[in-house]
């Protein structure tokens, strides 16, 4: 039975919310975003194949939300509308992009982290970004600029795009980390360098094989999508990515202003492919380098968390974890995801999955933790589920109106800071969703989505939810999205794409 939801902000947050407190009285914030994980990934949502015990804890120590939603069924523009708290459809460019492209937030705008920074938070970002470096095909061998920290943070340590893109290399504070001088870099994504082996003219290199659009420069024997040249030391080895990222966690917390409340970004890498966990990891669920990946995934929030509570800092960190868009299972490569799968269900029931405007290509794991524990004498309930409809669109103008800081205007995100902190189960009433270009709308128990033309599955085998006329479905009643009730229910059908239209143009 669903808990009744009645939650209060930690006496810290109260307190330096209400003015007079000392700066350093104001939460921290870790906000820890997975790569292609669904809710049918984690246990707490009800997974009996995988054992996530460190986000379980989180769930029973804070609020579980069963309906949260990224913004996009992809990475880069889910992640543009987190930091922005813009539809990323309102950006022509927020799409996938490749490892050499520009950077995708202007530096003008506000941001997330900007907002924070300015009002007296340390930010940092380190793993995955995908949001662009440089003003496009940067010089990876000076310094990339406009980067992440243009737009908001002080430090950062990321990969540029995502592990099965070059360049492969870790670039902190906008220089490519281990560089040598004459070894430089360069990188393309039209065509090879001459003499540089890929994984066509050179298959003996490959110790994983490519399915579909990953047989270019070939690095630690995966071939990646993309072509690079040199580097040769600066380039990362997959197994050891996790760690590298953690040490630079615990280097960025012993390092910090402790003057100075932290925002920090920490962006997974896993379960995106290719999937290569560290040794310790590989074989530990059974369902082959996925599973084992989510496994690693989840043993770093227990690290995070660990290394927080180690310094004395959980108690005055809100900790949010979520993941930046639906699942997927062949997503380039040949690693048994789908011959392990088994009973495994990642979408869990739901159709779609990554690059789909059906429900499980948006729909994500999202917990909220206040203070390490939210705990009667927080006036919180520990473990609660909320029903309420939630967005990472929204994590902006809430933050802002939890700590007292005015919200910039003219953008989407919404304050539901009562739904985030658990006081209320009222989240949004209805939000546009986005895929590869096409957008959807969801309207309290509904999803709308207009006719598109193209493939009912790309080639990963997710439907990617292209119907030839008005699509619409009642997500409370028909979770898996059997039953299109367009054509027996005109009157919804009608209001509910009226609404679209008022919200789309």
């Amino acid at each position: 039975m669903r808990k009744e939801i009645a939650i209060a902000l930690p006496a810290v947050l109260a307190a330096s919310c209400a003015g007079g407190a000392r700066e350093d009285q104001r939460p921290n914030i870790v906000l820890i975003i997975a790569d292609d994980l669904g809710p049918g990934d984690v246990s707490c949502y009800g997974s009996t194949t995988i054992s996530t015990p460190n986000i379980d804890s989180l769930a029973l120590s804070g609020i579980r939300f069963d309906n949260a939603h990224a913004s996009s069924a992809t990475s880069t523009p889910s992640r543009y509308a987190l930091m922005t708290g813009m539809y990323p459809w309102r950006n022509p460019d927020a799409k996938i992009l490749p490892g050499d492209a520009p950077l995708l937030i202007p530096t003008d705008i506000p941001t997330l982290p900007k907002m924070l920074q300015e009002n007296g938070y340390a930010t940092a970002a380190i793993g995955k970004w995908h949001l662009g470096m440089g003003a496009g095909n940067p010089d990876w061998n000076d310094v990339i600029v406009p980067s992440a920290n243009t737009v908001g943070f002080d430090y950062t340590c990321l990969i540029a795009a995502t592990n099965d893109r070059v360049p492969t290399v870790y670039v902190e504070d906008g220089l490519v980390e281990g560089l040598e001088e004459d070894d430089p870099i360069y990188v393309s994504y039209t065509e090879n360098f001459e003499g540089e082996p890929d994984a066509l003219s050179n298959p003996e290199l490959v110790r994983m094989r490519w399915h579909h659009g990953h047989n270019n420069t070939v690095v630690n024997g995966i071939p990646r999508i993309g072509f690079m040249k040199g580097g040769e030391k600066a380039r990362w080895v997959d197994e050891d990515m996790a760690d590298y990222f953690l040490a630079k966690f615990r280097a960025f917390l012993d390092g910090r202003d402790r003057k100075r409340p932290f925002f920090l970004y920490y962006g997974l890498h896993q379960p995106h492919v290719p999937r290569v966990p560290n040794p310790r990891f590989a074989g530990a669920t059974g369902l082959g380098p996925r599973g084992d990946v989510i496994a690693e995934a989840d043993w770093c929030v227990g690290q995070i968390i660990s290394g927080l509570r180690d310094r004395g800092l959980l108690e005055n960190t809100l900790v949010i974890f979520t993941s930046d868009n639906g699942p997927v299972l062949n997503d380039g490569y040949y690693d048994d995801a789908v011959e392990l799968l088994g009973s495994h269900d990642p979408m869990d029931g739901r159709r779609g999955g990554k690059y789909s405007l059906l429900d499980a290509g948006t729909r994500v794991p999202m917990i909220f933790v206040w203070g390490g524990n939210v705990s009667p004498d927080a006036g919180a309930a520990a473990g609660t589920v909320s029903h309420a409809l939630v967005s990472h669109l929204d994590f902006f103008a809430s933050v802002a109106s939890m700590l007292g800081l005015e919200m910039p205007e003219g953008t989407d995100s919404r304050d539901l800071t009562d739904a985030f902190k658990g006081v209320s189960g009222e989240g949004r009433g209805n939000m546009v969703i986005e895929a590869q270009g096409r957008t959807a709308l969801m309207s309290g128990d509904y999803v709308l989505i207009p006719p598109y033309s193209g493939p009912q599955r790309n080639i990963t085998g997710n439907e990617l939810g292209n119907f030839a006329d008005w699509a619409l479905f009642n997500l409370t009643e028909d979770p898996s999205q059997k039953t299109d009730l367009a054509a027996s229910c005109p009157e919804i059908l009608d209001s509910l794409r009226t609404e679209y239209y008022n919200l789309t143009r």
